[in-house]
Order: structure tokens, then C-alpha cells, then sequence
């Protein structure tokens, strides 16, 4: 490898993976904002809060990868161009795209890293991360007493606290509604204590109370409340209590649930998932439509009963007389009697599509997700190179390094490109455009401009010089007030001339 190659790619590297890893953070951080209401009051580990945190930068890398690239790309080329290196290899007669030559070759396999990544990882960590979700949302939260407000994260048990020690955890005018036995023998019961303890076991499955100095009020009730019914009293000293709890231990269950996405499936199971899903749709349509046109709507169609039997290939016969051509010599009885029968027709044909549009849409469903989950992990890779190609010649083309115009300009471009490709996915979701047309629309909008890009950073282009587009509209400007000057002078001569 020459020296020089070493350099560009010592150049290129740092900032790739320094802006890969303040893109992941940013996306991150957009991540705990969205569950930080699940993540709070759970009394987590530490390590879970990790685990979890660790998936979802995972799962961030399609969307961090070409961001990455195309920051890096514009900062390094801006380096080059402002520090004068880029102009010291172009006057050793050096071209742009042999300047590129060792960066394309990095950027290919970092794009053949990202497509594996999003093939194998990025399908486990969102199985995995959903899983978890899913088991922090179970887990209650843990018990936190506001002074002089109810705590209810108990299930048919409310308690009422008048103060809290913050350091020793005293609690001072206990108050406790149980209604844990009502409906198996039809008990309730209120306590007062003038202080005490409560607090979660180790392994969060019993609630410890310790109580002091109180009282405790039972009522026993049935369906002969009104005649029949008990009224215990009973003061103490010191009371203590173990009562089982459920769903504030953290227990993880198994990620097979989530298993069954189009996320969660690499691209040859998604291969055969859309193979399967043809046949299915195909078979559908016809169990749905076909009974309905021949049955129902077109049965007196010759034309039609034709080329659904995919038989008749001459439809030069004449077809028969319209109906409301013959209504005309049918009685009013036999017309009231026509017309209600196609309106039955009708009603039954609408109710019968009702019944099979359900099933038949959501298999379609299903694979039009399969295949936009499939574009998208082909797409991955082109776009990673598409924002290489975009950032390389813009970076030389503005000649300015550091965060500021990177920054901007890579903004901008990911901008545009998340919109195009979200309204594309969306149009393949709805079945507008097919899944190609819909996954790849953003690519192929944007690849005419990296060429566009490359051809003008090679001919040395002013694209993004403020001077030269200064020059330009000065010679324009100039050239107007000749072209004007020169027709003032010919309307003098001829007016002379008359």
C-alpha cells in the first residue's frame, strides 16, 4: 500500500468512526425518549438498562451507517481541501477519483458489513429488545410513597402515608385499605398505625410491613349484607405481615413471540416467506372473486365466464341484449320482481367480499412487508456507497473541514433522503407502487446527483465558491447592460433616420 493511500485512509477513518458513533448516540438518546416512561420507577439493574441500550444501537445502525458515511466523507475531503492537500495531489498530477480509489474500496466493505449486520444482528437485537420491553412493561413499578397521597401499585390494596423518612424510611400515619379477600369470603379491612415499615423483599415476591401503635377494622360481608354481616376490631402494638406480590420481580420470558416478524427473518427466509405469500394471495383472490363474478354478478356474461374459464379465445359472437333493452315489454310486477332480485344480488355479493376482503388483505399485507423488509436489507448497502459517492466530491468541491458545513450539508441530504424513502415504503406498504419502485425511489433520485457531484469535484467545478458566482452575475449584469445600451443606440439611429 503506497504511502499515500495510508494517508487518505488514516484521514477517512477517524472521522467515520467518530460521526458513526455520535450518530448512533443521537439516535439513541431519540430511543430513551420514546420508553424513558416504561425504563422509571422499575428499580432496573443496571446491566438490563445496558442490555437493552446495546440492542437498540444496534438496531439503529441501517440508519446510522449511511449518515456516518456521508458526514465522513464531506468532513475529510473538506479537511484535505482546506488544509491545501487535496490541491498539492491534484498539482502532482493526481486525479480525484485516484485520490478516492483506497476510500471506495474501504466504503465497499463497509457496506457488505452493514448488510450482513442488518441481515443477522439487527433481526436478533430486535427480537431480543422487544422481548425485553415487553417484560419491563410488566414489571410494576417499585413502591414509592408520596407524603399524604395514595399509593395503589399494589393490586386491591391502597396505603396512605402522612410522612416519610427519607434516610431511615420510617413511615409516620399509616393508612391501609385491603380488599385482597372480598371477593373470595367478602373481607375488607382498614388499618391504622401511628408508624412502621414497609418495604419490597430482596427478591421483590413479598410485601414486609411492620406496623406500630394501631388499629385494625375487618368487615365481613356476603350477599346477606343487609342481615347478615361482621364487625371486628383489634388494636396492637406491633404487627407484622408477608403478603405474596406478583409482577415486581424483573423475570424474563422467552424472545420466541417476537419471532414471527418480518424484522426478525433474514433475507432468504424472507426469499421464501414472498414465494409462499404469492401462492397464497393467488389462491385467495381466486377462492374470493372468481365465485363472486361467476356466481353472483356476471353469470349471464358470456365475455366474462370466458376468460375466467381461460377457454373461449374468439369473442367476435354477439353478446346478448341488454337487460334494460327487454324491461321494456316486461310488466310492472315482473320488473318490481327483477329489480329486487338484483338488489338481493347485490346485497349478497357485498357481504360476501366483506367476509373475504379481511383475509385476503392480510395476506397481502403480509407480503408487502416481506418484500419492503427484503428491498430494504438489499437497499442498505447501495445507499452506504450512493452517500460515499455524494459526500467524497462535495466535501472537494466546498473545501471546508471541521463540524459546521459537514454538519449542514449532510443534514440536508439525509433529510431529503429519509423523506423519499419513507414515502416510498409508505407506497409499498399501500400497494400504490410495487416494493422495488417504492424501496429504491431514494436511490434512484440521488445517484444522478452523485454523479452530477463526481463529474463537476473532477473538472475542478465552483459549485459552492460565493466569489465565483459573485464574478458571473457581475459579467451577466454587464453583459445585460450592453445588450441594452446597444439596443438604446439603435432606436436613436432609426429615430434619427426618420
Amino acid at each position: 500500500m503506497k504511502t499515500l493511500d495510508k494517508f487518505i485512509l488514516k484521514s477517512y477513518i477517524g472521522p467515520m468512526v467518530l460521526t458513526f458513533f455520535i450518530v448512533a448516540f443521537i439516535f439513541l438518546m431519540n430511543f430513551l425518549w420514546r420508553y424513558i416512561d416504561d425504563l422509571v420507577g422499575k428499580g432496573l439493574e443496571f446491566g438490563v438498562i445496558l442490555e437493552l441500550l446495546g440492542y437498540a444501537a444496534a438496531m439503529n445502525i441501517p440508519m446510522a451507517l449511511p449518515l456516518a458515511t456521508l458526514f465522513a466523507a464531506i468532513m475529510t475531503m473538506g479537511n484535505l481541501g482546506e488544509n491545501n492537500e487535496l490541491l498539492a495531489m491534484k498539482s502532482a498530477g493526481i486525479s480525484l477519483p485516484r485520490i478516492l480509489a483506497p476510500l471506495v474500496v474501504l466504503v465497499v466493505f463497509v457496506a457488505i458489513g452493514g448488510f450482513f449486520a442488518t441481515n443477522n444482528l439487527v433481526p436478533y437485537c430486535w427480537k431480543q429488545m422487544n422481548a425485553l420491553l415487553a417484560d419491563i412493561r410488566q414489571q410494576k413499578q417499585t413502591i414509592e410513597f408520596t407524603d399524604g397521597a395514595f399509593f395503589n401499585g399494589i393490586d386491591d390494596m391502597s396505603i396512605r402515608v402522612g410522612h416519610q423518612d427519607k434516610e431511615t424510611g420510617r413511615l409516620n400515619d399509616v393508612l391501609i385499605y385491603d380488599t385482597r379477600n372480598q371477593s373470595k369470603n367478602g373481607t375488607m379491612s382498614t388499618t391504622l398505625a401511628d408508624s412502621g415499615y414497609i418495604r419490597l423483599s430482596d427478591d421483590k415476591r413479598y410485601l414486609l410491613v411492620m406496623l406500630y401503635n394501631g388499629e385494625r377494622y375487618e368487615t365481613t360481608r356476603d350477599y346477606h349484607w343487609y342481615t347478615e354481616s361482621q364487625f371486628t376490631h383489634q388494636a396492637f402494638d406491633m404487627q407484622n405481615a408477608v403478603i405474596p406480590l406478583e409482577g415486581f420481580d424483573f423475570e424474563r420470558s422467552s424472545s420466541d413471540r417476537f419471532s414471527h416478524g418480518t424484522q426478525t427473518q433474514p433475507i432468504a427466509r424472507l426469499e421464501k416467506d414472498i414465494d409462499s405469500l404469492n401462492i397464497v394471495v393467488a389462491r385467495e383472490m381466486a377462492r374470493s372473486y372468481e365465485p363472486l363474478f361467476r356466481n353472483n354478478l356476471l353469470q349471464y356474461d358470456p365475455l366474462v365466464m370466458g376468460m375466467l374459464d381461460s377457454v373461449k379465445t374468439d369473442y367476435s359472437y354477439r353478446r346478448p341484449e341488454p337487460m334494460y333493452e327487454r324491461m321494456e315489454n316486461l310488466s310492472l310486477v315482473q320488473r318490481k320482481e327483477l329489480l329486487n332480485n338484483a338488489l338481493m344480488r347485490a346485497k349478497n355479493s357485498r357481504n360476501t367480499i366483506n367476509y373475504e376482503e379481511d383475509s385476503y388483505k392480510q395476506t397481502l399485507n403480509d407480503l408487502y412487508r416481506s418484500e419492503i423488509e427484503w428491498h430494504r436489507k438489499v437497499s442498505l448497502p447501495v445507499s452506504v456507497m450512493i452517500f460515499f459517492l455524494i459526500g467524497a466530491p462535495l466535501g472537494a468541491i466546498i473545501r471546508k473541514g471541521g463540524l459546521g458545513m459537514p454538519v449542514v450539508v449532510s443534514v440536508l441530504f439525509f433529510v431529503v433522503y429519509y423523506i423519499i424513502s419513507m414515502a416510498g415504503e409508505k407506497m409499498a406498504r399501500d400497494g400504490i407502487r410495487d416494493a422495488f419502485e417504492g424501496m429504491w425511489l431514494s436511490s434512484f433520485i440521488l445517484l444522478p446527483i452523485a454523479f452530477y457531484l463526481i463529474y463537476k469535484s473532477t473538472n475542478d467545478s465552483n459549485l459552492f465558491n460565493l466569489d465565483w458566482y459573485k464574478i458571473q452575475f457581475a459579467r451577466l449584469k454587464e453583459k445585460v447592460g450592453r445588450i441594452r445600451q446597444h439596443r438604446k443606440e439603435s432606436n436613436e439611429h432609426g429615430t434619427k433616420e426618420a
